[in-house]
């Protein structure tokens, strides 16, 4: 949300400076996240001065140069070298002195040095309109009016508008501070509740009474969907002369970042940014039939919108029509190509309209469609500010573009809102918030915030809620708004606090993952955190019911909360390789989420792994080697490992997007699942190299890790012992099988497994291959003999031979 200083303090009775303002803003909850400064042109012409043209004499050294001699209105006149071909005595011009900086309208800034052009002193610079941000022009320089004074000011010739812009960190419930005269309230009341005895209102603007114009034009309006629009404001004006809005209420809207467009469209602008009312203005003569109707239109009618594009409907979408059926708007959402104000257009028709939060919404993601209108319909609308909203639009066009209204105001409102009324106590007020209020300065912040007191006692009150906080409706709601009026700074921290303190559980969760974070970091990853909120159209392959929707999202992209881990690390992998960061090893910890029942929302912890690129990079020792299945698969088993997780077995498993995929049990319990991700989900996110991904269970891991403390045992003094046997198997059979059947074999000795060797060949019979595996075997307690040995040998070869149909190679 961006707050404009100057257009702010329009509203508020007293003009507190910039940082003085940020401060209160920032106290009320509507935090500051930067204060920049505004300027319509760049450096805002500081220095530069007009000057008068003495004298013009040809460069001796060059044909295309003028030496000239400039009156600046203070000491002797300036010797200035022009280039310029239009350069003439007795031109009045702007002038930049040594050591004045320039800020052209492209290229970079330029302070003005004493120099010598070809032989001859220049002190100065005679300057063109871009050289000095005023335009594109560079025909020559720029010649003023005669009657000018030498030595005047740039700055006081031109007024080019300098302000402070807000830039407010927003939450979504604070919707009744999505304007200007929506903050000046906050602001107002804290001021109110500040030691004084002043009391501060909002400065409203005044409207003065409209002209009617001479010939009525009456448009009726017709409301057959009230739940999508409980109430519709529209009135016709005639004589509008379309043209540039003045240049103040440019730069404001350019300070907000608000492109200008003509005198109508930026009026309706000012009025939603001023008042948070959005509006739309018709071309009256598009209006057939004599009326505009608000219904809904069969899914799959063409719609083309403002940007060109054809759109087809859904019987959702709440459109504006004219008496004929045809569309003419996207309800609160979009205009349409053809209705939209033109350079002709004469008569106009402007809408003031309350919609429905839920429909604006979803037919906002459904057309991906954004706009500043929307936003606000999303997050709420004072119903009640509609009319005010029309009769201030109407006045500015009335005077910016000498409109007159044709019509009575059109005020469709068959349900009027009823404010809601809520019963709290003082005591309520100060046990939740941990500080003792005074009565009076409760009731004076609530009424500062446009609450009505209906009744009240020494112990209780009863408040009714004012439209433009539809937010609040439980007791707390009324705590909160009192606690950030008064400051969250003032809430006393107590002199002692009283705690008990907790048997710590085992495993402890967060020592764990820190070990494992600091094993990845040491290892060469780097930890992400992704965004948990993202865009549902990654999850097209889910049932949507499953999907946990945002229902009021910041974004169209940004939607969803995440089911799946996979998609957010894709985007920061494809957002690193777009930067030429191509080598990338990611761990994350994060959770999901789903959708079982209204209200039933289970949140699942992970930790998943990414990673893409050369494990080693090219030299002249070695080739570059990228990463594959195998290196993603070692840093697998080092986490179990570091985990203390014993007996895990792999399997082939079935996960979208992984392209192979296999699963990790542990103990009959899936711990993980890993792969490659597959061609299809890398070309959704453009990425164009193979990445590798594993995918923890965290929640899972924790309930098998060991409950007690590890206790450290004696390094044996016994050595180990390796044997190595080749198995001939079928080509179809993988290591894990192997590893499997050695792991049946039920005996402490088997320390370790290692397949060192895989020998294909024709030789070993078709469909055949050979596997050299090593198994190294201790006894703790004493040396093995080889006898022993023998007969755990003799145990595993005759479990290959059995479960494996191996055979063993002598």
């Amino acid at each position: 949300m961006t707050i404009s200083y100057n257009w702010l303090c329009d509203y508020l009775p007293v003009k507190p400076t910039p940082d003085e303002l940020s401060v209160i803003l920032t106290a009320v909850g509507l935090e500051v996240e930067s204060l920049e400064r505004f300027e319509s042109v760049k450096g805002s012409l500081e220095g530069l001065v007009v000057g008068e043209v003495l004298s013009v004499e040809k460069h001796p050294n060059a044909d295309k140069l003028r030496l000239t001699k400039v009156n600046i209105g203070n000491g002797e006149p300036l010797s200035i070298v022009c280039g310029a071909p239009n350069v003439a005595v007795g031109q009045k011009v702007i002038v930049a002195p040594i050591g004045t900086t320039i800020y052209p309208s492209s290229g970079e800034p330029m302070t003005m040095k004493k120099a010598k052009i070809r032989g001859e002193e220049s002190n100065g610079m005679i300057c063109a309109e871009d050289e000095i941000g005023l335009g594109t022009g560079h025909d020559g320089i720029l010649v003023l009016d005669p009657s000018l004074q030498a030595g005047l000011t740039a700055r006081e010739l031109f007024q080019p508008a300098q302000d402070w812009v807000f830039e407010i960190g927003l939450t979504p419930n604070h919707m009744d501070a999505m304007s200007h005269i929506g903050v000046a309230r906050d602001v107002c009341a804290f001021l109110n509740n500040q030691e004084n005895t002043q009391i501060y209102h909002v400065r409203r603007p005044g409207i003065s009474a409209a002209t009617k114009a001479a010939t009525a034009l009456q448009i009726g309006v017709e409301v057959k969907n009230n739940d999508a629009c409980p109430r519709y404001c529209g009135q016709t004006i005639t004589g509008v002369k379309v043209g540039p809005s003045p240049a103040w209420m440019q730069h404001r809207l350019q300070a907000i970042g608000v492109r200008p467009i003509n005198n109508i469209v930026d009026i309706t602008n000012y009025v939603l940014h001023e008042t948070g009312q959005p509006l739309h203005a018709f071309d009256a003569a598009e209006i057939k039939g004599g009326k505009v109707v608000i219904q809904n239109l069969p899914t799959g009618t063409p719609f083309l919108s403002l940007d060109g594009k054809e759109r087809k409907l859904d019987e959702g979408d709440l459109m504006i029509c004219d008496g004929e059926n045809t569309p003419l708007c996207i309800a609160g959402v979009f205009g349409g190509i053809n209705s939209g104000v033109k350079d002709s257009t004469g008569s106009i028709f402007l809408e003031s309209a309350h919609f429905s939060a839920t429909g604006i919404r979803k037919t906002s993601v459904r057309h991906g469609l954004r706009t500043d209108a929307a936003v606000r319909f999303e997050k709420g609308v004072d119903i009640g500010l509609a009319p005010f909203a029309l009769e201030r639009a109407v006045a500015l066009i009335g005077e910016l573009a000498h409109g007159a209204p044709a019509s009575e105001v059109a005020d469709v409102y068959p349900v009027p809102s009823e404010q809601a009324s809520i019963d709290v106590t003082y005591q309520y007020i100060n046990k939740l918030s941990g500080h003792t209020y005074a009565p009076e300065k409760v009731k004076n912040i609530l009424c500062s915030l446009g609450f009505t007191i209906q009744s009240e006692t020494d112990a209780h009150l009863r408040v009714s809620v004012p439209l433009h906080k539809p937010d609040i409706t439980i007791p707390a709601d009324i705590v909160e708004e009192v606690m950030r009026i008064d400051g969250l700074d003032n809430i006393p921290i107590p002199e002692f606090i009283n705690m008990v303190p907790s048997r710590q559980s085992q495993p402890d969760k967060e020592r764990v993952k820190e070990k494992l974070a600091e094993y990845l970091a040491g290892n060469g990853f780097s930890e992400i955190f992704t965004n948990s909120i993202t865009n549902s159209q990654y999850y097209k392959h889910l049932d949507q019911d499953s999907l946990v929707k945002m229902i009021n999202s910041l974004s169209a992209d940004l939607d969803t909360m995440r089911p799946s881990m996979l998609e957010t690390g894709l985007e920061r992998i494809a957002y690193n390789l777009n930067r030429r960061n191509d080598d990338l090893l990611f761990f994350e910890f994060g959770k999901t989420y789903r959708k079982e029942a209204v209200g039933d929302y289970p949140e699942t912890e992970h930790l998943s792994l990414y990673l893409t690129g050369q494990k080693l990079p090219e030299t002249w020792m070695h080739k570059a080697q990228p990463v594959d299945f195998y290196y993603l698969k070692g840093y697998v088993q080092n986490i179990l490992q570091v985990l203390g997780l014993q007996g895990a077995e792999m399997a082939t498993a079935t996960v979208h997007g992984l392209e192979p995929a296999f699963e990790i049990t542990v103990n009959g319990k899936v711990v993980a699942v890993l792969g490659g991700v597959n061609a299809q989900k890398l070309k959704e996110f453009d990425i164009k190299q193979a990445v590798w991904y594993a995918d923890f269970y965290w929640g899972t891991i924790l309930q098998q890790l060991q409950t007690k403390d590890t206790f450290y045992e004696e390094i044996t003094k016994f050595p180990t012992v390796r044997r190595d046997l080749a198995l001939v198997l079928d080509k179809q059979v993988n290591f894990a099988a192997v590893e499997t059947t050695a792991r049946s074999v039920k005996t402490t000795l088997l320390q370790h497994i290692n397949l060192f060797d895989v020998f294909e060949s024709e030789k070993l019979g078709a469909g055949k291959k050979s596997y050299a595996v090593s198994f190294t075997f201790q006894d703790k307690q004493k040396t093995l003999t080889d006898q022993e040995t023998d007969a755990l040998m003799n145990k595993l070869i005759k479990a290959f031979e059995t479960q494996l149909q191996a055979e063993i190679r002598k």
